[in-house]
């Protein structure tokens, strides 16, 4: 089995982020000569907003930071999981509304005191 990012997806629109993430993901396919790189849950509505999963082979990541070199290191976050989200959250940005990303592990990790 392959190794994953698990990103939850918190979006006020469903439709316009998840295409905008697919659509971002299919070019990172594109641009590291990769296929099935990825997969999305469908949403689930609470609250005013959809919430979903996007997992993502660690292994497209991975050439996205061989691709990107140095640039990828300079890039906001500790981890190469935070990194992405950074790479990813920047590339969203301006083509969907209100939407928040975070690394699905780290949510239900005892920190954050909610799950």
């Amino acid at each position: 089995m392959t190794d994953k990012i698990n990103i939850n997806v918190s979006a006020v629109d469903y439709d316009k982020t998840s295409k905008a993430i697919t659509q971002q993901l299919f070019l990172l396919e594109e641009m590291v000569h990769s296929q099935e790189g990825f997969v999305m849950t469908d949403s689930e509505f609470a609250f005013g907003w959809h919430f979903f999963v996007v997992s993502v082979n660690k292994t497209l990541v991975e050439k996205l930071v061989d691709q990107m070199g140095s640039d990828f290191n300079r890039l906001k976050g500790k981890s190469m999981e935070k990194k992405f989200l950074t790479w990813l959250t920047n590339n969203l940005e301006g083509k969907t509304p209100r939407f928040k990303l975070a690394i699905k592990e780290e949510m239900e990790s005892s920190k954050y005191g909610i799950f």
